[in-house]
């Protein structure tokens, strides 16, 4: 539970607020590292886009605020929970696997949709008794392979 908080409910919630302080605790800032996958299947092609979390976190304040600026049909934070699961876990001890997929869209006020078919595989890390993100590889696309 306390996972899917980190990765699914808070992110969102987050994102939406566009307030990285809702989840920069969530992560291991040290040694946090991000590959992006550009939405390609050939992994050769994915790249260490965020070698640092501040790197990762100013991606992310980007997308928040043009996430914002958008119109939707319907409640984005509904549509995103709705597109969101994260049903494959593997948890050995300390550490954590965990895929998390968008696979859905979302309808925008102006008639058009935004698809979000693409998955992440973050690595996690219980600090103490708190789980913490220590890396992803992200925006790999959604089925992988296809």
């Amino acid at each position: 539970h306390q996972l899917w908080d980190m990765l699914v409910r808070r992110d969102i919630e987050a994102f939406l607020s566009a307030d990285w302080s809702m989840v920069e605790s969530d992560f291991i800032a040290e040694s946090f590292f991000g590959m992006h996958a550009h939405f390609l299947n050939d992994a050769d092609a994915w790249r260490l886009q965020f070698p640092r979390l501040e790197v990762y976190r100013d991606e992310w304040l980007r997308q928040a605020a043009e996430s914002a600026k958008v119109e939707y049909s319907e409640p984005l934070r509904d549509a995103l929970f709705r597109v969101t699961n994260m049903r494959d876990i593997d948890v050995d001890g300390d550490r954590a696997v965990l895929h998390k997929k968008f696979n859905g869209s979302v309808a925008k006020a102006d008639g058009t949709v935004d698809k979000l078919n693409w998955q992440t595989l973050y690595f996690c890390r219980r600090v103490g008794s708190t789980w913490k993100i220590a890396g992803f590889v992200g925006y790999m696309p959604h089925p992988l392979g296809r």
